[in-house]
């Protein structure tokens, strides 16, 4: 990372810092409220509900007027102050409001900043896992740090260190100038036509359900721990551990993809997140086994996003990137994301932990099915040892 990205780099830290306190030990803090698991699922998916509209009506705003930082730093610092109301009540419907209307601001941010870090970045595209592998450090930090707090301190510490961190975040999106967003190349299609393509809407389809078979994870995964004995400082080192490995896949996919291919990456992130939720399901007891399915977490996030990222990029150009951007945030984590943690709820309430699992890992198979039959991948001379990643 050259010091010009630092300030972005200081972003992602601190933005996937609030990620990394949020989603081990949100679903904790909504347990030691006494929440049920049905409940606990729509909290969760909630977050993830707004990631459906969001992020599409500010890449509207954003692709018209262009000032994608300003909009970024809205959502930030309103975002802040909305979460800081969930310290004046725990009632479940008071929580419901403040997630949607957080999370409405939330989730704007993210898909704006990642168009203007590749605008920032100026077609050199291959050095964008390098500046955003510094968010996965700093949910590697939090998630650690807060693990031990909440030992020490139990779970009522959770709200008050992502109020912290959501403060960190907004200060951090002053020191990002906004970068010129290319302007359109004359006769673009447009976006519904781009949307019409059945490659591309198999690669939506395909990462909706890629993050729908998160859903028990991002929900239920340190309850699950936790039921079978984990102490909270081991979950918490599991969930670094994940994002770890995550850090690693960004650090050396600039020599993957010359070496694989983005197809052959893409499609073995399906397959592996597959295998991760059937150990899961069918491993907890055992530690080692545990510590291997989070280490799959370098497919089931690191190798899926880039490849996801890269092609989106591709296929939305010019002056559909902020659009584009927002569609995947929103299909995928939002809609799919959402989808997942309700049914993960009803599951886990109805047929249990195993059954939530393997279901996850049947979405994860249909993900790659679709994936290998429809999507389309650039030309093999882009893939040269020489070129650049992730796309020309």
């Amino acid at each position: 990372m050259t010091l010009p990205h630092a300030p972005l780099a200081t972003f992602y830290f601190f933005f996937f810092a609030v990620t990394g306190a949020m989603l081990p030990f949100w679903p904790l803090y909504l347990e030691s409220l006494g929440f049920t698991p049905v409940a606990i699922g729509t909290l969760v998916a909630l977050v993830m509900v707004t990631k459906i509209v969001a992020p599409n009506v500010w890449g509207w705003v954003a692709d018209r007027r262009g000032r994608r930082m300003a909009l970024v730093r809205l959502g930030c610092f309103t975002a802040t102050l909305v979460f800081a109301a969930v310290l004046l009540s725990s009632r479940f419907w008071w929580l419901a409001l403040l997630m949607v209307i957080y999370s409405f601001f939330w989730n704007a941010a993210l898909p704006q900043f990642e168009a203007v870090t590749l605008n920032h970045l100026e077609g050199r595209v291959e050095r964008y896992s390098r500046i955003r592998l510094w968010g996965s450090v700093g949910f590697v930090i939090a998630v650690v740090a807060l693990g031990r707090m909440i030992e020490q301190g139990g779970a009522a510490v959770v709200p008050v260190a992502i109020l912290s961190l959501l403060a960190c975040v907004a200060l951090a999106s002053l020191l990002v100038e906004d970068a010129g967003t290319r302007p359109a190349p004359a006769g673009q299609t447009s976006l519904l036509t781009v949307l019409r393509k059945p490659p591309v809407l198999a690669l939506l389809a395909a990462c909706l359900l890629m993050q729908a078979s998160h859903g028990p994870y991002y929900a239920f995964y340190s309850i699950y721990l936790e039921e079978h004995g984990y102490p909270a400082s081991s979950i918490g080192a599991l969930w670094a551990l994940g994002v770890v490995a995550e850090v690693v896949v960004f650090l050396f996919m600039q020599r993957l993809v010359p070496w694989a291919g983005l197809r052959n990456l893409f499609l073995l992130a399906f397959a592996l997140t597959a295998v991760r939720w059937v150990m899961v399901a069918l491993l907890v007891e055992s530690g080692v086994a545990m510590l291997c399915a989070q280490l799959l977490h370098a497919a089931s996030f690191g190798l899926y996003h880039a490849v996801a990222i890269a092609l989106v990029h591709r296929e939305f150009t010019a002056g559909h990137q902020g659009r584009g951007q927002a569609l995947y945030s929103s299909l995928s984590f939002g809609a799919g994301g959402a989808a997942g943690a309700f049914m993960a709820g009803y599951a886990w309430q109805s047929a249990g932990a195993t059954v939530t699992w393997l279901a996850a890992a049947a979405l994860s198979a249909l993900a790659l099915l679709l994936a290998w039959r429809y999507v389309v991948f650039p030309p093999a001379p882009l893939l040269r040892a020489n070129a650049r990643f992730p796309l020309q």
